[in-house]
């Protein structure tokens, strides 16, 4: 009976938040909910859809799951809940903050100190230079970047075909690469000095079917024709309502 009472809670917060379209699980949904977020996480999620997200990517109890440039760690925490106990969360950044001994120590960087929460035991934060390419411990069910795949491509000394390989060798046969960014406008071209934090979705695709995943679909659920694609994604006019584009491609088995 508190089953049913918890999922239809999760449900009717869902629901409020405006979220529809995909059809998450109870335990995507519950995932969500956890009382562990942060209440600035929480308050993204009508515009982030994450519970849609889970469903999407796949993501179930049990796997290994890479949070590819978590930044504060939106993501890490519902994926920590969403895999369980007998899952792994791999929270995946650039270098650590070189520290200054003369000075305090600085506050542990979000993954860190999520990984440092025992409600979140399966979380490992792992800082490495992406241009080396993505190394996990343990292959993955699932590598999901999410805003910041555009960022990857302006890694000083990145060689993207390398890059996007390395997430091919780090997932499982038939392992899920999912990509979600903020998109430009049709045949825009690169944005060298990353002045708008946006990619054209063809490049996406080109760049990761080059490296030998096959695209298994595209979801429409953060599309916004309504953007300016000519803006920066911080544009007050635009911030948190960008046009978006979500790719699943899977590695073949």
């Amino acid at each position: 009976m508190k089953s049913k009472l918890f999922l239809a809670a999760a449900v009717a917060v869902i629901a409020t938040a405006g979220m529809a379209c995909a059809k998450p699980d109870a335990n995507q949904l519950a995932a969500v909910v956890d009382k562990g977020r942060p209440e600035a996480d929480t308050k993204r999620d009508v515009d982030r859809k994450p519970a849609e997200m889970l469903e999407i990517a796949g993501v179930k109890q049990g796997q290994t799951v890479v949070d590819l440039i978590p930044g504060g760690g939106y993501f890490t925490r519902i994926f920590s809940k969403a895999v369980g106990p007998k899952g792994t969360v791999y929270a995946v950044g650039g270098p650590a903050r070189p520290v200054d001994p003369s000075k305090p120590a600085p506050p542990p960087a979000g993954p860190d100190a999520i990984a440092a929460d025992p409600n979140y035991a399966n979380v490992k934060s792992i800082h490495a230079p992406l241009a080396g390419g993505l190394s996990v411990p343990t292959p993955a069910d699932v590598v999901f970047t999410a805003q910041n795949y555009h960022d990857v491509n302006h890694v000083a000394g990145i060689d993207m075909l390398k890059f996007d390989k390395s997430v091919y060798d780090a997932l499982k046969p038939g392992g899920v690469f999912f990509v979600l960014d903020h998109a430009a406008g049709v045949g825009a071209a690169p944005d060298p000095e990353d002045k708008l934090h946006r990619i054209e979705p063809s490049i996406v695709r080109k760049q990761v079917e080059a490296a030998g995943f096959k695209f298994e679909s595209e979801s429409k659920l953060l599309a916004n024709p309504a953007d300016d694609h000519t803006k920066t994604v911080f544009d007050p006019a635009i911030r948190g309502h960008t046009d978006q584009f979500i790719f699943k491609f899977r590695k073949p088995k």
